[in-house]
This record gives structure tokens, C-alpha cells and sequence, in this order.
């Protein structure tokens, strides 16, 4: 089996390409929503931030998420405290999740395959790419948000430069480039190589 790990900055359209991945037969781990169902359900993971942050951390409802912004929000000590305790679980219930798939490809969705250290957990990465000024009319329109709320946290990611670089494959998300074509060439050329795996 081959493992994909697909990647791209807010706004690039990594999710439709998970989507199309998906209608195309591979499984794919969307790392930000399973992170954020084993962050309430992960003994292990609720245990460690009481420990660091105090029983209020957690409300009958889950995660205090405003308590926790508060608490990592332009502190970068504290983000790596809670990517030190939440990565490590994520990575260890996608290796399960992994070993339970069947198909010739599965894929893991990461907005940040590579800080996270997920781009080691697979075996080529794949970076969906968009220009910043796309990026940040989709991001606006998606998320309600302010233009320069987008681009704040657009400047907080991994810039899509140094992603390019440690990309094994790009696939262009620009308006220009149909989509499904590429993701379609993609697809079929790992097929080929996992007969090979």
C-alpha cells in the first residue's frame, strides 16, 4: 500500500482534492477533524492537558477551545506543549486506521504534513497549490472571515514556497489547471507503482 500525504495552505483547495481522492476509491484520514474528536475522546491526550493547563481545560461539552486559544494564542512554547501531546496520538490512530485499509492508496489530509512530522507517516506527499490572492478570496468567502484575519494566518503557516520544496508532487488548484485531470494522472500513476510496493 502506498501512502499519500496531501498538503496545502488555507485556501488551496486540499480538501476537494481529498474529496475527489475519496470518489476515486482512496480512503482518506482527515487529520484535522480526527485530531479534533481524539482531543475529547483520548484519555491519554485529556490526561496530559489537565496536567498542564488545569481541570478547567475540559467543560462538560469537551475542550474548552476559548481557554485553550487564550492559552497557545502567539505563544509559541505553549503551541509545541500541545502539538507534543495531540501529534503523537493522532500519528499512532493513523497508523491504526492505515493498517485497517485494504485498497492499493490511502491518503492522510494535513494542512501541516510537515511541521507536524505526518509527512514521515507516508511514502510521497503531495501539495495542492493555489496563489495567495485565490487563497485568500476562497478563505474570506468559505470562513466569513476578514481579509486580514486570512492573511494572518496564511503568515502563520508554513509558507507554500518551502512546501513546494519538500513536495514530492504538486498539483495546481488555480482556476487555470482543471482539477479532476490531474488528480485522475495522479491517482493512476501510483496505482502502477504500488503493483510494485
Amino acid at each position: 500500500m502506498i501512502k499519500i500525504g496531501i498538503t496545502g495552505g488555507i485556501g488551496s483547495g486540499k480538501s476537494v482534492v481529498a474529496t475527489l481522492f475519496r470518489l476515486f476509491g482512496v480512503p482518506v484520514y482527515i487529520a484535522d477533524e480526527e485530531s479534533k474528536l481524539l482531543t475529547n475522546q483520548s484519555e491519554t491526550i485529556r490526561k496530559q492537558l489537565i496536567a498542564h493547563y488545569g481541570e478547567a481545560i475540559y467543560t462538560p461539552e469537551g475542550l474548552n477551545k476559548p481557554l485553550l486559544a487564550a492559552k497557545i494564542f502567539q505563544d509559541p512554547a505553549q503551541l509545541r506543549i500541545v502539538n507534543g501531546i495531540i501529534h503523537p496520538e493522532v500519528k499512532h490512530h493513523f497508523r491504526a486506521w492505515t493498517a485497517q485499509q485494504t485498497t492499493p492508496l490511502c491518503a492522510i489530509e494535513s494542512a501541516i504534513l510537515f511541521e507536524s512530522g505526518f509527512d514521515k507517516e507516508v511514502d510521497t506527499h503531495l501539495m495542492v497549490y493555489a496563489p495567495k490572492t485565490l487563497r485568500i478570496e476562497r478563505a474570506t468567502a468559505r470562513d466569513a472571515a476578514s481579509k486580514e484575519t486570512i492573511i494572518q494566518r496564511i503568515e502563520s503557516q508554513m509558507a507554500d514556497e518551502e512546501k513546494r520544496k519538500l513536495a514530492n508532487h504538486l498539483i495546481y488548484n488555480d482556476n487555470l489547471q482543471p482539477l479532476i485531470p490531474q488528480v485522475t494522472r495522479f491517482i493512476a500513476q501510483l496505482q502502477d507503482n504500488s503493483k510494485t510496493f
